[in-house]
């Protein structure tokens, strides 16, 4: 069985997400073409190879080169469903932004139809949600693990005002999964990150029985004396009972 493990020891966004997989082997080629395959315009994608604290890593920006306007969960909806991309990365995506409306709704307290997305509505998260379902169904993944999430402190600026960190859609979204707290006053797992793990990961907790093929690095934004990068294991999952079997003959 083909498995990845999300190794977020320094968190997890939407970015970061994206650069790992294309590190792990998705094409360049093949993960632009598919996104053309979204109705959205306004935009170009930068792909580049960095290294992190020396640990090569690749670093994904999305430039947006026009007004982007606010976008409620119908919009991107319909924006998912209108893109020539398969039915299961258009169901997965679809599902991750219900969770983040979800969220939203818990947060502010109304209506689902009533609420616009802002940082997460923008071209740029769009893009980073859907790009990160399909890197995983290029690489044909059959389940995913992630480790617990570490939490940063301190004060984020958004659209909203100045929030707490970790911001209350993250937290909304991280109920009934494994974090702890580091002493850094970062925003070290965005709503984005949170969602997409939300929504895609089977399992939480330490690395898996697994024999690792490929190791993926992909690169945040944040300006850290610490590494800033998520790293993805790609690999087949042991199965513990024939290894046992094995090893008693």
């Amino acid at each position: 069985m083909t498995i990845v493990y999300f190794d977020c020891f320094s968190g997890i966004a939407g970015d970061m997400t994206l650069g790992a997989l294309l590190d792990l082997g998705v094409p360049k080629k093949f993960f632009l073409n598919e996104l053309k395959k979204i109705p959205l315009s306004g935009y170009k994608i930068e792909i580049i190879n960095v290294e992190v604290n020396h640990i090569a890593a690749v670093d994904v920006n999305i430039i947006v080169t026009e007004v982007q306007h606010h976008r409620s969960l119908a919009d991107i909806t319909k924006i998912i469903q209108r893109s020539r991309l398969s039915s299961s990365v258009k169901e997965r995506s679809k599902k991750i932004f219900e969770n983040l409306a979800w969220a939203e709704h818990r947060i502010h307290k109304i209506p689902l139809q009533q609420i616009h997305f802002h940082e997460v509505g923008a071209v740029d998260s769009i893009l980073d949600i859907v790009g990160s379902v399909i890197g995983l169904s290029y690489l044909s993944v059959e389940k995913i693990y992630c480790s617990p999430l570490p939490l940063g402190h301190g004060f984020v600026s958004c659209e909203h005002g100045i929030l707490p960190l970790p911001a209350p859609a993250t937290m909304e979204l991280l109920k009934g999964i494994p974090v702890y707290s580091v002493k850094r006053t970062q925003e070290l797992v965005t709503p984005t990150g949170a969602a997409i793990v939300k929504t895609l990961a089977d399992h939480f907790g330490e690395l898996p029985p697994m024999k690792i093929t490929r190791i993926g690095y992909g690169s945040g934004k944040i300006k850290s004396e610490y590494p800033n990068i998520l790293r993805i294991y790609l690999g087949e999952l042991e199965n513990k009972q024939k290894k046992r079997k094995k090893e008693s003959r």
